[in-house]
């Protein structure tokens, strides 16, 4: 019996004793431990350096394409998406596209004119075709866009124009929040949703956003909007973040627009009050839409019309809060800015 239990102990406390490393390999697991950890930090340093030239390579790119741009590609036989193609700029974005060899699916609500649109483009031997749709409501959406791939193809590009304000409406009665939230925000989701898919199938498209100056900073009586507009902002970097992710930043590319309303619009002279009138100018929805364009075809991340403006915002957001407060009472736009 005795036996027996110095037998069971022994066992035991070979049970939970640990399992010591053979003595040749033990005594070289501090030089090993160091050799891996020179081998983790080279790698790690190798890294940064691949980063700190691609960094400089593309800073040194960036700078040459100030001077001279990149070659624009060809959008002849592309398939594109235009919602909100019954007024403003995205009116004038579907010409232009058509006038270019594209395959334009005019989308929006208001049918009459839309379908004068088509009819002007078809006029001209474009190829185009439109369609009445509630971009707020997901079946309406997959309906549409299963109609576009049956006539046109599949959608390779996305231009929405929708909930960009005109400079009229930036001072009328402001429609309800939730109409606003979800004609500026939802339906963007609901189209990603339903052709971004696709585009990652075939790896190749192009999605462009379309905001207005309301996505810089704010819009006075207009906090929906405003909100919205932030909100497309947020989607596009999401977006954005989402192709690098997964490799495809360069098989499908995102453009961001800033439009600025009150500059682009023809009739906002008795609207919007410029103190500085002359600084600004006018623009023509037809040269935006020709600006855009010209962007698109470069593949630029982000655009602005004017082009200066989205300088002149960067550069108020590095000011303080009170200097750029200062800044903004000189224009005087009667928006804020």
């Amino acid at each position: 019996m005795p036996n027996q239990t110095i037998t069971r102990f022994h066992c035991a406390e070979t049970k939970e004793s640990p399992r010591r490393l053979p003595a040749w390999l033990d005594c070289h697991r501090k030089p090993v431990s160091m050799i891996l950890r020179l081998y983790a930090t080279l790698i790690f340093c190798w890294d940064v350096l691949i980063i700190l030239v691609q960094f400089f390579l593309t800073l040194l790119q960036s700078l040459f394409h100030l001077v001279r741009p990149a070659k624009a590609k060809s959008l002849t036989g592309e398939v594109a998406a235009v919602v909100g193609s019954g007024r403003g700029v995205g009116y004038d974005l579907a010409i232009q596209l058509a006038e270019l060899g594209v395959k334009v699916a005019c989308i929006d609500v208001n049918t009459t004119d839309n379908d004068l649109l088509v009819k002007k483009i078809q006029s001209t031997g474009g190829v185009a075709s439109a369609y009445e749709c509630d971009v707020t409501n997901k079946a309406d959406i997959n309906r549409t866009v299963a109609a576009i791939e049956n006539s046109l193809g599949t959608i390779s590009m996305l231009f929405h124009s929708c909930n960009v304000p005109s400079a009229r409406s930036l001072v009328t009665e402001p429609p309800p929040i939730e109409i606003t939230l979800n004609v500026g925000v939802v339906s963007h989701f609901l189209l990603l949703e339903a052709i971004l898919p696709k585009m990652k199938k075939v790896a190749h498209g192009h999605i462009v956003f379309l905001t207005s100056v309301a996505g810089v900073s704010g819009l006075k009586h207009q906090m929906p909007l405003a909100v919205s507009q932030f909100a497309v902002q947020g989607l596009y970097e999401s977006t954005l973040e989402e192709l690098r992710i997964e490799k495809r930043q360069h098989t499908i590319h995102t453009t961001l627009v800033h439009i600025y309303p009150f500059i682009i619009t023809d009739h906002c002279l008795n609207d919007i009050r410029l103190r500085i009138s002359s600084a600004f100018g006018r623009i023509k929805s037809d040269e935006a839409a020709r600006r855009i364009i010209e962007g698109v075809r470069r593949n630029e991340l982000e655009i602005s019309i004017p082009k200066y403006l989205l300088f002149v915002s960067h550069l108020l957001r590095l000011l303080p809060r009170r200097a750029s407060l200062l800044l903004r009472e000189l224009i005087d736009t009667g928006l804020d800015l």
